[in-house]
């Protein structure tokens, strides 16, 4: 298989995205991030786990396979999805999934609960036999990528990059190391959701000075 992320879409914003409102206030009063602010889901995501620093290396794990999953596809379906992936493959335990065989991967490829993608099951697969072939902890490889140093904040849609020096090295290097699924704007919202970068726009309740 190759090691392209074939499916991987940019995230270049049009024109009436990055025209609208950076922020929305809910009906508990709060400031959010306004792409949270149409499903009761998204909201729970964004208050509870968006942007906060994971280090855990199962999570980081079920990540980054996710967001593989995710290439081509709004967030909200795998989010909707995520209790069925985890059921599929063995709660992201990488040795459990590295064990998989090709009739796990027929019982997936007719699983409707999930994303039936063939490549994307097989590189979950693959990235977990790739994440116990580390010579260091998955946590400690991905972190080594989060930029230092302080940016501005994000004031606005336009603010928010796609893909980022980081990004592009992060991907470069687990692409080297075996992974699949993980181009550098894949990447950018991996790092974005695990706090490896803190994109909460300015004025959000989670935004932290």
């Amino acid at each position: 298989m190759s090691n392209t992320d074939s499916t991987e879409t940019t995230t270049t914003l049009p024109a009436e995205t990055v025209a609208r409102a950076a922020l929305v206030t809910g009906d508990d009063g709060r400031a959010r991030c306004s792409w949270s602010a149409n499903d009761p889901e998204y909201r729970r995501y964004h208050d509870e786990e968006w942007g906060t620093p994971q280090r855990d290396p199962r999570a980081l794990y079920e990540k980054l396979c996710l967001e593989g999953f995710q290439a081509g596809l709004s967030w909200i379906t795998i989010l909707r999805r995520r209790p069925a992936f985890r059921e599929a493959f063995l709660g992201f335990v990488p040795e459990r999934v590295a064990a998989m065989t090709e009739t796990d991967v027929q019982r997936l490829l007719g699983d409707e609960r999930i994303i039936r993608h063939r490549g994307k099951i097989e590189a979950t697969i693959s990235n977990a036999r790739a994440t116990l072939a580390l010579d260091v902890p998955l946590q400690e490889l991905m972190w080594g990528f989060a930029p230092t140093g302080s940016r501005p904040r994000p004031q606005a849609w336009g603010d928010v990059p796609a893909v980022t020096a980081e990004s592009t090295a992060m991907s470069a290097e687990l692409r080297r190391r075996g992974f699949r699924f993980v181009g550098p704007t894949t990447m950018y919202a991996l790092m974005q959701a695990t706090g490896m970068v803190d994109d909460h726009f300015a004025g959000c309740f989670r935004a932290e000075d």
